[in-house]
C-alpha cells in the first residue's frame, strides 16, 4: 500500500512540475524583451532663428538625421537612456540672394544674386551624436505605447558647402563651393520626441550660434521640426 501511495505521490508531483513549466514558457513567450540596439530616421524642416534681415531664406529648409543608438534600461523603470552616433544633414534655400564663403573674405556674406537661380542652398552636414533620457508608456513592449524623450545632441562638423542651379544657352550648370571656414566646428542642440509606437514629432534646437564668432551674423541659431521613425 505505502509502494502504490509513494508511486501516485511521485506522478502527481512531476504533473505539477510540468504545468509550472509550461506556465513560465507561456509567460515567456508572452513577454518581447526590448532590444538595446536601434536605428533612429528623422525628416525635418530647418529654419535658422535670429537671421538678420539681410538673410533672405526661401522655399522649405530639408533636415535628415540618421543614428544607430544603443538603449541602457534604468532598472525596472518606464524609463531608460539612450546614446549613439551617425549623420546630420541640413539644407536652407534662399531668394534671389547668393552667399559668398570664398577662403578670402574674412566673414560669410550674403548678396543678391548676379545670376537667375532655378534653386540656391546652403547644405551643412555634422558627424553627430544623441543623448536622450527617454520614457515608455509600455515597457514589455517599446514598440507599441506611448513614448517621450528630452536630450541633447552633440555635433562635429565635417562638411559646408553652397550649390546653386541655373541655365545658360540652355544648358544647366551648377556652381559649388566649399568650405568650413566660416561655420562653428562644433554644435550642440537641445532636443525633445513624443510619440506613439514607431513613429514620433521630434524638436531640437540649436544652443550656440551657427557661425563662428567674427565671421558671421551672430545669435543665428538653427532649428528643427519633423518627423521620427525608430525601432523603439
Amino acid at each position: 500500500m505505502t509502494k502504490y501511495f509513494l508511486t501516485l505521490l511521485a506522478f502527481f508531483a512531476m504533473a505539477e512540475s510540468q504545468a509550472q513549466t509550461s506556465n513560465t514558457d507561456l509567460n515567456k513567450s508572452n513577454y518581447s524583451m526590448p532590444s538595446r540596439d536601434y536605428v533612429m530616421i528623422q525628416f525635418g524642416y530647418e529654419g535658422w532663428d535670429g537671421a538678420p534681415d539681410s538673410i533672405k531664406t526661401g522655399g522649405i529648409g530639408r533636415a535628415f538625421n540618421a543614428y544607430l543608438c544603443y538603449d541602457f534600461p534604468l532598472a525596472k523603470s518606464n524609463f531608460s537612456f539612450a546614446a549613439g552616433a551617425g549623420i546630420a544633414v541640413s539644407n536652407i534655400y534662399f531668394k534671389n540672394q547668393t552667399v559668398i564663403i570664398n577662403d578670402t573674405n574674412s566673414q560669410i556674406q550674403f548678396v543678391p544674386e548676379n545670376f537667375d537661380y532655378k534653386k540656391y542652398k546652403m547644405s551643412i552636414a555634422y558627424l553627430e551624436a544623441p543623448f536622450e533620457l527617454r520614457f515608455f508608456g509600455n515597457k514589455e513592449n517599446r514598440n507599441k505605447g506611448f513614448k517621450a524623450s528630452v536630450g541633447l545632441k552633440v555635433g562635429a562638423l565635417i562638411s559646408s558647402h553652397t550649390k546653386g542651379k541655373r541655365t545658360y544657352n540652355s544648358k544647366p550648370i551648377i556652381e559649388k563651393v566649399s568650405t568650413k571656414r566660416y561655420i562653428e566646428t562644433i554644435r550642440y542642440s537641445a532636443t525633445a520626441r513624443i510619440g506613439y509606437g514607431n513613429f514620433s514629432l521630434y524638436g531640437q534646437y540649436s544652443i550656440g550660434n551657427l557661425f563662428r564668432v567674427g565671421s558671421g551674423p551672430e545669435n543665428v541659431r538653427p532649428y528643427q521640426i519633423g518627423l521620427c521613425i525608430t525601432g523603439l
